[in-house]
């Protein structure tokens, strides 16, 4: 089976206070052999990028209304007149609040949803074709 990859660079605003905020390259990356998440990786300065993985369902959903609890929260606001994105992430390591512009997350959102459709998921990983398989023997 041949698996689909939707890829997008784009430039995320690390929020550091009300005030203050530093650019930070990302890549949003979506697979159909994993139908269920998004990655971003952050390209920081340092020899290691940070790579995060969550639901595309959230994401989705994040784009329109407050959604998520503990690890990633999204949801969507203005700033300075402009639709944007805020991602707040957490790990043992620290907290991260992000600013994504909603056109460009929409768009990939959008590529993705066209490559594994909603409720299509399941399928992509064959886990009904593997349940066949070892109930027919």
């Amino acid at each position: 089976m041949e698996h689909t990859v939707v890829e997008r660079e784009l430039e995320l605003r690390l929020i550091l206070s009300p005030e203050r905020s530093i650019p930070v390259p990302a890549r949003l990356g979506y697979r159909s052999d994993d139908p269920y998440a998004v990655h971003i990786t952050f390209h920081i300065n340092s020899d290691f990028p940070v790579h995060w993985t969550f639901a595309r369902e959230l994401l989705v959903e994040g784009v329109f209304r407050p959604c998520g609890h503990g690890d990633v929260r999204v949801w969507p606001t203005k700033v300075n007149g402009r639709s944007v994105v805020l991602m707040a992430l957490s790990s043992p390591d620290g907290d991260a609040l992000l600013e994504a512009p909603t056109p460009q997350v929409s768009a990939w959102l959008e590529r993705t949803l066209r490559a594994v459709p909603p409720g299509a998921e399941a399928a992509q990983l064959g886990i009904d074709d593997a349940l066949d398989q070892l109930l027919a023997r």
